[in-house]
């Protein structure tokens, strides 16, 4: 006969003021109740709302500093810090803002929107892994005085970003809104060059195989995706430039 010994869990350890604190400001940051910009409590305003001392709150805010969701300005306090990518040389590109600096107008067209359960021809990282996952599948159509600039295929994880399934994304596209609501922590490029297959050639109004530039990104928000995206831009149309100068 065998006895089976049954020992208790342990219970979790109560967070210290420090990680409850940084806990408190990082949900904030990540949810995007707190976006880019955004100034944070000045620290005698934290120091009241936790009952600290101001060591306590200068660390949490360091930390917040260090991690690149937070940025201190002299003078003028603390700030939701605008994301940056591991390469100085791209950033993500506003395509409505960048046809306007072109002196051009912004057309956009809505061609495809719908909600559905992740699927393993998704990226692994929005696929379903024991709970059930959805995301918002959308392609839409960027235009530059009319003509066709840019064929966009995006997927957006409604796990981390569920008030997408809300938007009016037939009225506003999808990347400018994702930029201004939506904070991410770490961003990937992939570039490439590709000629056009034929649902693309015909959206695009060019030729089947006609040279195009495929810009592929990903974002993530404290580990978890936010959005994967392919941007097809007409080869003729589009260019990217990066200046840059040496890093340390």
């Amino acid at each position: 006969m065998t006895a089976t010994v049954h020992i208790p869990a342990a219970a979790d350890p109560v967070p210290t003021l420090h990680q409850r604190i940084r806990a408190d400001l990082e949900a904030k940051i990540l949810s995007g109740e707190w976006p880019p910009g955004h100034r944070i409590p000045f620290e005698h305003e934290l120091m009241v709302q936790y009952g600290c001392a101001r060591m306590t709150v200068n660390k949490v805010i360091a930390g917040l500093v260090a991690a690149g969701l937070v940025e201190r300005r002299r003078r003028a306090g603390s700030f939701v810090a605008q994301p940056r990518l591991h390469s100085a040389m791209l950033h993500i590109p506003d395509i409505p803002s960048e046809i306007a600096a072109r002196g051009e107008s912004y057309g956009y067209t809505l061609l495809r929107r719908r909600r559905r359960p992740a699927t393993a021809k998704d990226p692994a990282d929005l696929q379903a892994q024991g709970q059930p996952r959805e995301v918002l599948d959308l392609s839409c159509l960027h235009l530059a005085n009319g003509r066709p600039l840019a064929l966009e295929d995006r997927l957006i994880s409604l796990s981390s970003v569920p008030e997408a399934a809300e938007t009016d994304f037939a009225a506003t596209p999808p990347g400018s809104w994702l930029l201004r609501h939506v904070p991410w922590t770490e961003a990937e490029h992939r570039i490439c060059a590709v000629g056009a297959s034929a649902r693309a050639a015909e959206a695009l109004r060019v030729p089947k195989g006609t040279a195009c530039l495929s810009l592929e990104r990903r974002t993530w928000r404290g580990g978890e995706t936010v959005t994967v995206v392919r941007q097809l831009f007409r080869g003729d149309a589009y260019d990217l430039v990066a200046r840059f100068s040496p890093q340390g």
